[in-house]
Protein backbone atom coordinates (compact mmCIF):
# COMPACT_ATOMS: atom_id res chain seq x y z
CA UNK A 1 0.00 0.00 0.00
CA UNK A 2 1.42 3.46 -0.89
CA UNK A 3 1.86 6.25 1.64
CA UNK A 4 -1.51 7.87 2.46
CA UNK A 5 -0.04 11.38 2.15
CA UNK A 6 0.52 13.36 -1.07
CA UNK A 7 4.00 14.47 -0.01
CA UNK A 8 5.97 14.04 3.20
CA UNK A 9 4.53 11.48 5.60
CA UNK A 10 4.65 13.08 9.08
CA UNK A 11 4.82 9.67 10.76
CA UNK A 12 8.26 9.11 9.21
CA UNK A 13 9.62 12.06 11.23
CA UNK A 14 9.23 10.26 14.56
CA UNK A 15 12.24 8.91 16.47
CA UNK A 16 11.29 5.29 15.77
CA UNK A 17 11.50 5.77 12.00
CA UNK A 18 13.59 8.80 11.04
CA UNK A 19 17.10 7.30 11.51
CA UNK A 20 16.16 4.51 9.09
CA UNK A 21 14.35 6.90 6.73
CA UNK A 22 17.42 9.16 6.61
CA UNK A 23 19.68 6.22 5.76
CA UNK A 24 17.35 4.86 3.08
CA UNK A 25 16.72 8.26 1.49
CA UNK A 26 20.45 8.98 1.21
CA UNK A 27 20.93 5.56 -0.39
CA UNK A 28 18.07 6.04 -2.86
CA UNK A 29 19.34 9.49 -3.81
CA UNK A 30 22.74 7.98 -4.58
CA UNK A 31 21.25 5.10 -6.58
CA UNK A 32 19.01 7.41 -8.62
CA UNK A 33 21.73 9.97 -9.41
CA UNK A 34 24.63 7.70 -10.37
CA UNK A 35 23.19 6.55 -13.74
CA UNK A 36 22.35 10.17 -14.66
CA UNK A 37 25.77 11.61 -13.78
CA UNK A 38 28.36 9.11 -14.97
CA UNK A 39 30.86 9.10 -16.53
CA UNK A 40 31.70 12.76 -15.81
CA UNK A 41 30.66 12.72 -12.16
CA UNK A 42 30.58 10.27 -9.30
CA UNK A 43 28.33 10.39 -6.21
CA UNK A 44 30.24 9.71 -3.01
CA UNK A 45 28.68 8.75 0.32
CA UNK A 46 30.38 10.63 3.15
CA UNK A 47 29.89 10.71 6.92
CA UNK A 48 30.27 13.19 9.73
CA UNK A 49 31.33 11.65 13.03
CA UNK A 50 31.05 13.32 16.42
CA UNK A 51 30.54 12.47 20.06
CA UNK A 52 27.96 13.88 22.41
CA UNK A 53 26.87 13.39 26.00
CA UNK A 54 23.49 11.85 26.70
CA UNK A 55 22.01 15.09 28.06
CA UNK A 56 22.72 17.27 25.04
CA UNK A 57 19.06 17.15 23.97
CA UNK A 58 19.89 15.90 20.51
CA UNK A 59 19.63 12.15 20.79
CA UNK A 60 17.42 10.59 18.16
CA UNK A 61 15.03 8.06 19.64
CA UNK A 62 15.97 8.90 23.24
CA UNK A 63 13.87 11.36 25.27
CA UNK A 64 15.48 14.70 26.01
CA UNK A 65 16.89 15.04 29.52
CA UNK A 66 17.12 18.46 31.15
CA UNK A 67 19.25 18.79 34.28
CA UNK A 68 18.67 22.00 36.23
CA UNK A 69 20.88 23.11 39.07
CA UNK A 70 19.00 24.85 41.86
CA UNK A 71 20.73 28.02 43.02
CA UNK A 72 21.10 28.50 46.81
CA UNK A 73 18.95 31.21 48.42
CA UNK A 74 21.34 31.76 51.31
CA UNK A 75 25.10 31.32 51.85
CA UNK A 76 24.67 28.26 54.00
CA UNK A 77 22.15 26.50 51.80
CA UNK A 78 23.29 23.48 49.83
CA UNK A 79 22.81 23.14 46.09
CA UNK A 80 21.53 19.61 46.58
CA UNK A 81 17.76 19.36 46.93
CA UNK A 82 16.85 16.71 49.51
CA UNK A 83 13.47 15.00 49.30
CA UNK A 84 12.10 12.18 51.34
CA UNK A 85 11.81 9.12 49.11
CA UNK A 86 8.21 7.91 48.77
CA UNK A 87 9.27 4.28 49.21
CA UNK A 88 12.40 2.27 49.82
CA UNK A 89 12.36 1.08 46.21
CA UNK A 90 15.01 2.40 43.81
CA UNK A 91 14.00 5.10 41.34
CA UNK A 92 14.67 4.66 37.60
CA UNK A 93 17.16 7.25 36.36
CA UNK A 94 19.53 7.77 33.44
CA UNK A 95 23.24 8.48 33.54
CA UNK A 96 25.02 10.65 30.93
CA UNK A 97 26.99 8.63 28.38
CA UNK A 98 29.31 9.60 25.59
CA UNK A 99 27.79 8.42 22.33
CA UNK A 100 29.17 8.44 18.80
CA UNK A 101 27.02 9.75 15.95
CA UNK A 102 27.48 9.26 12.23
CA UNK A 103 25.56 11.46 9.80
CA UNK A 104 25.62 10.52 6.13
CA UNK A 105 25.56 13.00 3.27
CA UNK A 106 26.37 12.94 -0.44
CA UNK A 107 29.00 14.69 -2.52
CA UNK A 108 28.91 14.94 -6.31
CA UNK A 109 32.52 14.97 -7.48
CA UNK A 110 34.05 15.58 -10.86
CA UNK A 111 35.58 12.30 -11.95
CA UNK A 112 38.64 13.79 -13.63
CA UNK A 113 39.74 16.06 -10.77
CA UNK A 114 37.99 14.65 -7.69
CA UNK A 115 36.72 18.14 -6.91
CA UNK A 116 33.45 18.40 -4.99
CA UNK A 117 30.90 20.10 -7.24
CA UNK A 118 27.73 19.69 -5.15
CA UNK A 119 27.00 18.71 -1.55
CA UNK A 120 23.62 17.11 -0.78
CA UNK A 121 22.46 17.19 2.84
CA UNK A 122 19.34 15.64 4.36
CA UNK A 123 18.97 17.28 7.75
CA UNK A 124 18.59 15.22 10.91
CA UNK A 125 17.03 16.29 14.24
CA UNK A 126 20.53 16.81 15.64
CA UNK A 127 21.23 19.44 12.95
CA UNK A 128 18.16 21.43 14.02
CA UNK A 129 18.66 21.40 17.80
CA UNK A 130 21.19 23.25 19.89
CA UNK A 131 24.24 21.11 20.53
CA UNK A 132 27.25 19.50 18.89
CA UNK A 133 25.33 18.19 15.89
CA UNK A 134 24.10 21.64 14.88
CA UNK A 135 27.44 23.28 15.57
CA UNK A 136 29.31 20.86 13.31
CA UNK A 137 26.75 21.14 10.54
CA UNK A 138 26.65 24.95 10.67
CA UNK A 139 30.46 25.04 10.43
CA UNK A 140 30.39 22.82 7.35
CA UNK A 141 27.50 24.82 5.85
CA UNK A 142 29.43 28.07 6.31
CA UNK A 143 32.47 26.60 4.55
CA UNK A 144 30.35 25.47 1.60
CA UNK A 145 28.58 28.84 1.32
CA UNK A 146 31.96 30.57 1.28
CA UNK A 147 33.14 28.37 -1.59
CA UNK A 148 32.07 27.65 -5.17
CA UNK A 149 30.52 24.32 -4.22
CA UNK A 150 26.77 24.02 -4.80
CA UNK A 151 24.59 23.04 -1.83
CA UNK A 152 21.30 21.14 -1.82
CA UNK A 153 19.88 21.17 1.72
CA UNK A 154 16.78 19.01 2.29
CA UNK A 155 14.77 19.62 5.45
CA UNK A 156 11.88 17.16 5.86
CA UNK A 157 11.48 17.70 9.61
CA UNK A 158 8.88 19.94 11.22
CA UNK A 159 10.69 19.98 14.56
CA UNK A 160 13.68 22.10 15.52
CA UNK A 161 15.05 25.41 14.29
CA UNK A 162 15.37 25.76 10.50
CA UNK A 163 18.72 26.66 8.98
CA UNK A 164 19.08 30.43 8.56
CA UNK A 165 18.41 32.21 5.26
CA UNK A 166 18.02 35.91 4.53
CA UNK A 167 15.11 37.64 2.83
CA UNK A 168 12.38 35.18 3.77
CA UNK A 169 10.03 35.21 6.75
CA UNK A 170 7.50 32.71 5.36
CA UNK A 171 6.96 29.75 7.64
CA UNK A 172 6.40 26.26 6.26
CA UNK A 173 6.52 22.71 7.52
CA UNK A 174 9.32 21.69 5.16
CA UNK A 175 11.96 23.39 3.02
CA UNK A 176 14.64 22.66 0.47
CA UNK A 177 17.47 25.08 -0.25
CA UNK A 178 19.32 25.02 -3.58
CA UNK A 179 22.32 27.32 -3.35
CA UNK A 180 24.48 27.57 -6.46
CA UNK A 181 28.09 28.51 -5.90
CA UNK A 182 28.10 30.93 -8.85
CA UNK A 183 24.93 32.78 -7.74
CA UNK A 184 25.59 33.48 -4.07
CA UNK A 185 24.31 35.18 -2.01
CA UNK A 186 21.14 34.41 -4.02
CA UNK A 187 19.58 30.97 -3.72
CA UNK A 188 16.31 29.14 -4.36
CA UNK A 189 14.21 28.16 -1.35
CA UNK A 190 11.41 25.64 -1.90
CA UNK A 191 8.74 25.81 0.82
CA UNK A 192 5.92 23.29 1.17
CA UNK A 193 3.47 22.10 3.79
CA UNK A 194 2.04 18.80 4.90
CA UNK A 195 -0.92 18.68 2.45
CA UNK A 196 1.31 19.45 -0.56
CA UNK A 197 3.52 17.35 -2.79
CA UNK A 198 7.26 17.82 -2.51
CA UNK A 199 8.64 20.08 -5.29
CA UNK A 200 10.89 18.52 -7.90
CA UNK A 201 14.25 20.30 -7.96
CA UNK A 202 17.35 20.42 -10.16
CA UNK A 203 20.74 19.14 -9.04
CA UNK A 204 23.27 21.95 -9.73
CA UNK A 205 26.33 20.91 -11.75
CA UNK A 206 29.03 22.58 -13.82
CA UNK A 207 27.85 25.28 -16.18
CA UNK A 208 26.62 23.79 -19.47
CA UNK A 209 25.99 20.30 -18.11
CA UNK A 210 22.52 18.76 -18.14
CA UNK A 211 21.16 18.86 -14.61
CA UNK A 212 19.11 15.86 -13.43
CA UNK A 213 15.87 16.50 -11.55
CA UNK A 214 15.45 15.13 -8.03
CA UNK A 215 11.94 13.77 -7.47
CA UNK A 216 11.76 13.35 -3.69
CA UNK A 217 8.09 12.39 -3.84
CA UNK A 218 8.91 9.40 -5.97
CA UNK A 219 11.90 8.44 -3.84
CA UNK A 220 9.93 8.67 -0.59
CA UNK A 221 7.09 6.59 -2.01
CA UNK A 222 9.60 3.97 -3.11
CA UNK A 223 11.25 4.12 0.32
CA UNK A 224 7.88 3.72 2.06
CA UNK A 225 7.06 0.63 0.02
CA UNK A 226 10.58 -0.80 0.20
CA UNK A 227 10.69 -0.59 4.01
CA UNK A 228 7.13 -1.89 4.45
CA UNK A 229 6.08 1.07 6.55
CA UNK A 230 2.41 0.46 5.78
CA UNK A 231 2.70 -2.64 8.00
CA UNK A 232 4.49 -1.03 10.94
CA UNK A 233 3.12 2.53 11.26
CA UNK A 234 0.15 2.78 13.62
CA UNK A 235 -2.06 5.40 12.02
CA UNK A 236 -4.48 5.29 14.95
CA UNK A 237 -1.91 7.30 16.94
CA UNK A 238 -0.72 10.89 16.43
CA UNK A 239 2.58 11.65 14.67
CA UNK A 240 5.68 12.96 16.44
CA UNK A 241 6.29 15.91 16.64
CA UNK A 242 2.70 16.83 17.47
CA UNK A 243 0.59 18.72 14.94
CA UNK A 244 -1.39 21.91 15.42
CA UNK A 245 -5.14 21.41 15.86
CA UNK A 246 -6.03 22.33 12.27
CA UNK A 247 -3.24 20.14 10.89
CA UNK A 248 -4.30 17.23 13.09
CA UNK A 249 -7.85 17.55 11.75
CA UNK A 250 -6.56 17.44 8.17
CA UNK A 251 -4.45 14.36 8.93
CA UNK A 252 -7.43 12.64 10.56
CA UNK A 253 -9.64 13.31 7.54
CA UNK A 254 -6.90 12.23 5.13
CA UNK A 255 -6.22 8.94 6.93
CA UNK A 256 -9.92 8.11 7.12
CA UNK A 257 -10.31 8.93 3.43
CA UNK A 258 -7.41 6.60 2.61
CA UNK A 259 -8.90 3.84 4.76
CA UNK A 260 -6.02 3.54 7.22
CA UNK A 261 -7.72 5.11 10.25
CA UNK A 262 -11.02 4.09 11.75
Amino acid sequence: MPSPFPGMNPYLEGPNFWPEVHHLLISLLLESLVPQLRPKYRVALEKRVYESAGNDSLLVGIPDVIVQRRQPTSPGESNVAVAAPPTQKPLPVQVPMRMEYREAYLEVREMATGEVVTAIEVLSPANKRQGKGREMYEEKRSRILASRTHLVEIDLLRGGEPMPVLGNDVEAHYRILVSRGDRRPYADLYLFNLPETIPTLPLPLRSGDTEPMIDLNQLLNHLYDRAGYDFVIDYQTEPIPALAESESAWVDARLKEQGVRE
